[in-house]
């Protein structure tokens, strides 16, 4: 069974279009039936892994609000394209303006 959670792992590093950063801070989420707090793992612009407990099923759209340094945050929809139940799931962003990409690429250089 480790090898198959490994092998899921490693086809997801493949798809992505945009380095991650180990970035951790909490980003707020609401959606139909999923609403709270969650602490993200690794974000690019491209989407985020966010740690929860609660079960999201794969396509759900969220709105997600990312608290940044300097009072800035980052809200924007995001799907969820894959779930780990226990342990998180993984979001891509849906239509991230110029102006947040810009402050989320400045936040992920900062670190």
């Amino acid at each position: 069974m480790d090898e198959e959670i490994e092998a899921r792992l490693q086809a997801k590093e493949e798809r992505r279009q945009h380095d991650r950063s180990r970035l951790i801070i909490d980003v707020f989420f609401n959606g139909q039936d999923a609403t709270g707090v969650a602490s993200t793992t690794d974000i690019s612009v491209g989407g985020l892994f966010m740690t929860t407990q609660m079960e999201i099923p794969e396509g759900s759209v969220l709105l997600v609000r990312i608290p940044l340094s300097g009072n800035e945050q980052v809200v924007v929809n995001a799907e969820v394209v894959y779930t780990e139940p226990g342990r998180g799931v993984g979001l891509s962003f849906q239509g991230l303006s110029a102006e947040d990409r810009a402050l989320l690429e400045r936040e992920l250089n900062r670190r």
